[in-house]
């Protein structure tokens, strides 16, 4: 199959009991390795086709047609990427206990999706060609993905100039360092938005999520300097 793919990173916290996982295959407004980026709504046409059709993309193994290893048992937009949900076939493809234990034993991280570009334009100030409307044909696990090297490099180098980064590069961020999804939502509801650099320090240290504000935003100092 000749298509394009576009690679990211999934939480890997998110494996479930009966070869089930979760994460998102796509990031939006993201940069890859190979300067393409996704906007938000490029997948909702391909998804609604699919619904009226009743049934979902393959999923499949390194994009190899033939081995698909188990079925998307929902896939759809939010604001912070293409949200999957998976199963794997464990119990009738060896390929597919393979994958399973990988992503369980967090030894394998990587979504690819296979997609068409129907729409889209070239950035004139980053020559980043962005996508507005994606045929997806399918999703893959993949063992080296693209996408979490610039995202998380981005992040570092917007904290190391004292800066605060926008929350959809710093939820991403912050699942990479360990975090959680639930986690990573709940510190930026916690009035993230509302913080500059200066803020951290005049929180009210009686003030419990404040504190924690505080408390996560020097580890991010931190990590920005690995």
């Amino acid at each position: 199959m000749k298509h394009n793919v576009i690679e990211s990173a999934f939480d890997i916290e998110a494996v479930r009991g009966q070869g089930v996982f979760e994460g998102y295959a796509s990031v939006f407004n993201h940069t890859d390795s190979v300067h393409d980026r996704v906007e938000k709504g490029a997948f909702k046409d391909s998804l609604a086709q699919y619904k009226a059709k009743g049934r979902l993309p393959a999923l499949l193994w390194q994009h190899d047609t033939q081995e698909p290893i188990g079925k998307w048992m929902d896939i759809y937009e939010d604001n912070y990427g293409l949200y999957v949900r998976g199963m794997l076939f464990i119990d009738d493809i060896d390929r597919a206990r393979q994958a399973y234990r990988l992503i369980s034993e967090q030894a394998m991280n990587g979504l690819s999706i296979g997609f068409k570009a129907l729409e889209s334009y070239k950035d004139s100030q980053t020559a980043e060609r962005v996508l507005t409307k994606i045929e997806l044909l399918e999703i893959s696990l993949v063992t080296f993905p693209a996408l979490d090297t610039a995202r998380v490099s981005n992040v570092k180098q917007t904290l190391k100039t004292g800066s605060i980064p926008d929350e959809r590069s710093l939820e991403a961020f912050l699942r990479e360092a360990g975090f959680s999804r639930k986690q990573a939502k709940a510190f930026i509801a916690s009035g993230y938005k509302s913080l500059g650099p200066r803020d951290v320090g005049r929180a009210d240290p009686q003030t419990s999520d404040l504190q924690a504000l505080r408390n996560l935003a020097d580890r991010l100092h931190v990590l920005a300097q690995i």
